[in-house]
C-alpha cells in the first residue's frame, strides 16, 4: 500500500489535501478515487487513508482509523558522518534511515571533498531531508530522522558539551556510548566496544579519513576508537555497516 508522509496536523474522519510532494507521488502512481494509502506525520503512528479525489494539481483524501504502530530501532544511534562527494551522500542518508539512525549530522570535515555554506548549504540540507523522509515512506518508518545542517566537528563537539557534559537536545538526546570508526592499530572490534542497548553517537570520518587535529579532539571527547575488520571500506559504506551491527 502506498505510504506518504504528510508533516501536517492528522486526524480521523479529517478531508485533507496531500502537500505538493506526495500529491505528485499519487499521481505518478496513478491513484484513483477510492485506493487505500497510508499517512504519516513523523509523530508516531500512521492512518489509514482513502483517495476521495484525484485533481490536475491537487489529491484529496479522508483519513480514517490511526494506528500505533512504530518500526523504529530499539537502540537510539546518531550518525556524525563527514559530507561525502557527488550522489554518495545521498544514498547514505537514505540508506542510514533504513537502517534505523535516530539522527544524522553531516560534517565538515577538513578533508571533505564537498564543501557547502550560505544558500546551497540550506538547498542540501532540505535535500538530505527529503531524501529521508522519502525512505520513511518505502521502509515503513513513521519517525522520520532528524537531519542536522552541515557542520564542523569542532562546532559539534562544542555543541555536545565535549568530554565532561551531555550533550545538548539539540543533538543527541543522551551521551551514552561515543564511537570513532578508525583504522588505527589500538582500535577495538566494535561489537566489543559496543555491546547493550544504550544510546550511541558514531563518528565517522571523509574519503581521506579524519585529520590527526580532529582525532586528537574526538578522543579528548570521550569518543573510543573502534574497528569493523581489516578490510579498508569507503566513507559512505563505514557508517552503515557499523550502523546495522549497531540496530539490527
Amino acid at each position: 500500500m502506498p505510504r506518504f508522509y504528510c508533516p501536517v496536523s492528522l486526524a480521523t474522519g479529517a478531508a485533507l489535501e496531500l502537500p505538493a510532494h506526495a500529491a505528485r507521488h499519487a499521481q505518478v502512481l496513478r491513484l484513483q478515487p477510492g485506493h487505500a494509502v497510508t499517512l504519516f506525520n513523523g509523530g508516531g503512528g500512521e492512518w489509514e487513508a482513502r483517495v476521495t479525489r484525484m485533481g490536475r494539481n491537487e489529491v484529496q483524501v479522508a483519513v480514517g482509523a490511526h494506528n500505533p504502530v512504530e518500526r523504529e530501532a530499539a537502540r537510539g544511534v546518531h550518525l556524525l558522518a563527514a559530507i561525502s562527494a557527488n550522489e554518495r551522500m545521498d544514498w547514505l542518508v537514505e540508506k542510514a534511515t533504513e537502517l534505523g539512525a535516530a539522527s544524522l549530522t553531516p560534517l565538515r570535515a577538513e578533508r571533505s571533498v564537498l564543501r557547502l555554506g550560505g544558500e546551497r548549504a540550506d538547498k542540501r540540507l532540505a535535500h538530505w531531508r527529503a531524501v529521508a523522509s522519502a525512505a520513511c515512506e518505502q521502509c515503513g518508518r513513521n519517525r522520520v530522522p532528524l537531519i542536522h545542517p552541515a557542520q564542523s566537528l569542532a562546532d559539534w563537539l562544542e555543541r555536545s558539551g565535549g568530554a565532561s557534559t551531555p550533550p545538548a537536545a539539540t543533538q543527541t538526546p543522551a551521551r551514552g556510548a561515543r564511537l570513532l570508526l578508525s583504522l588505527q592499530g589500538d582500535a577495538r572490534a566494535l561489537r566489543e566496544v559496543a555491546a547493550g542497548a544504550g544510546p550511541a553517537t558514531l563518528l565517522s570520518g571523509p574519503e581521506g579519513g579524519l585529520t590527526q587535529a580532529e582525532q586528537a579532539a574526538a578522543l579528548a571527547a570521550g569518543f573510543v576508537p573502534v574497528t569493523l575488520g581489516p578490510r579498508v571500506l569507503r566513507a559512505e559504506t563505514a557508517p552503515l555497516a557499523a550502523l546495522a551491527a549497531l540496530t539490527l
